[in-house]
C-alpha cells in the first residue's frame, strides 16, 4: 500500500446477553449495518466473543459454534453484501478444541482466522490456546496491508506487542473485558471497589499503549454493560459487574481519534488512519505485563487460568463438553476468495 494511505474504520461496541447465541448475532448484525450506513467505512469491527460474553457461567459450555458455523458465516456474508470486511470473533469449535477465535472477512470471500493465544482466566475452562502469529494481509485498491490480530488480554501483553513490532501496519482485533464485582460489601468490596477502577484505568489506556508500541494505528472494539456470573472458586458467590466499554480507535502516535466509554453504552464511531511502515513511539519492555495490574489480578490469572485448564482438559477426556458431539471440522487460517472457501468447507452439526 501506497505510503501514508487512509483507511476508515467503524468499531462497535455492543451490550450482548450472556449465552444468547443466535439473538446475539442479530444484535451484531443491526449494529454492523447500522455503522456502515452512518461511516461508510473500509473496516468495521466488533469484539472478540461476539457470540456471548466470555465470564464464568455453565451457559458458556454451550455457546460454541463451528469454525465455519453461523458467527462465521455472519461475518463473511456481510463483508460480500455491504463491501466491507468484516471483523468478529466467537468461541469456534476447531478439529478436537475450542479456541477463542477471531475472523476478518474480506467482500471477495478471503477470510483471515486467529486464534487467541491464552485464555484469560476463567476462559480457560471453556476453550484452550493457539498457536498462530496473529498476522494477515488485507487487500485494498492502493494495496496489500499487513494486519495484526489480537483478541482479549493479548492486548495486554509485551509478548504480543514483540510479536507484532515490525511485522504490520495496523492492529484489529478485539476485547472483552468485565471488571471486579460491584456488589460485594465490607472489606471485599473495598478491595474490590479499587481493583474495579483499576481494571477501567487499564482498559482506557491500552490501546493508546499498544499503538504507541507498535507504531501503527488500533482499532479495539469492547462489549459494555451489567453482567452478572458465577465466581470461580467459590460456589454460590454471585460476580455482578460491568462490561469496561472503552471502545477506542487510535492513531500510531497514540491520539486517540474516537472512544466509546462505558457510559456511553452501546453504539458505534468511526475515524480514518493513516496506513504506513510502522514506526514505534515507545520501546519494548521486559515485563510480561503491559499495564501494572495488581498484585490480585496477577494472582486471579494464575489461579483462575491453572483451575480453568485442569477443568477443561478433565471434561474433554471424558467426553462432557457438548461440542464433542458434532462431527469434527476444521478450517485453514487463510481462506481464498469465496470459491476456494468453499472448497475448504468444514464438517458442521
Amino acid at each position: 500500500m501506497s505510503e501514508l494511505a487512509n483507511v476508515r474504520i467503524a468499531a462497535v461496541q455492543p451490550a450482548l446477553r450472556l449465552g444468547a447465541v443466535e439473538e446475539n448475532l442479530a444484535r451484531l448484525e443491526d449494529l454492523i449495518r447500522d455503522a456502515v450506513q452512518e461511516h461508510s467505512p473500509d473496516i468495521v469491527t466488533v469484539p472478540e466473543a461476539g457470540s456471548s460474553p466470555n465470564v464464568y457461567a455453565k451457559v458458556l459450555r454451550g455457546v460454541a459454534r463451528p469454525v465455519d458455523g453461523a458467527p462465521m458465516q455472519l461475518y463473511r456474508r456481510l463483508a460480500r453484501e455491504l463491501d466491507v470486511v468484516v471483523g468478529g470473533g466467537f468461541l469456534a469449535r476447531r478439529g478436537g478444541h475450542v479456541y477463542g477465535t477471531y475472523v476478518l472477512a474480506e467482500p471477495d470471500g478471503r477470510t483471515h482466522l486467529h486464534d487467541k493465544d491464552i485464555p484469560t482466566m476463567w476462559e480457560n475452562n471453556y476453550y484452550t490456546g493457539g498457536d498462530d502469529p496473529g498476522r494477515t494481509t488485507l487487500s485494498f485498491p492502493g494495496g496489500p496491508v499487513p494486519v495484526g490480530m489480537a483478541c482479549g488480554w493479548e492486548w495486554a501483553r509485551m509478548g504480543t506487542a514483540a510479536r507484532l513490532r515490525g511485522q504490520v501496519q495496523l492492529l484489529l482485533g478485539g476485547m472483552c473485558w468485565p471488571s471486579y464485582p460491584v456488589n460485594w460489601r465490607g472489606p471485599f468490596g473495598v478491595w474490590a471497589a479499587r481493583e474495579h477502577a483499576l481494571q477501567r484505568q487499564h482498559a482506557r489506556e491500552l490501546p493508546r499503549q499498544m499503538a504507541r508500541l507498535l507504531g501503527v494505528p488500533v482499532a479495539m472494539p469492547s462489549h459494555v454493560g451489567p453482567i452478572d456470573f458465577d465466581t470461580p472458586l467459590a460456589p454460590g458467590v454471585p460476580w455482578r459487574t460491568l462490561m469496561v466499554g472503552e471502545t477506542q480507535i487510535v492513531e500510531r502516535d497514540g491520539t486517540v481519534l474516537a472512544r466509546l466509554t462505558a457510559e456511553d453504552g452501546e453504539g458505534h464511531v468511526s475515524a480514518s488512519v493513516a496506513l504506513a511502515a510502522p514506526e514505534p513511539v515507545d520501546p519494548l519492555g521486559p515485563m510480561y505485563w503491559i499495564p501494572p495490574l495488581s498484585v490480585s489480578t496477577r494472582a486471579a490469572w494464575t489461579a483462575m487460568n491453572t483451575h480453568g485448564a485442569v477443568k477443561y482438559r478433565a471434561m474433554r477426556a471424558l467426553r462432557r463438553h457438548p461440542w464433542q458431539t458434532w462431527p469434527g471440522g476444521d478450517l485453514p487460517d487463510e481462506l481464498g476468495p469465496t470459491d476456494q472457501a468453499e472448497e475448504h468447507h468444514a464438517t458442521t452439526p
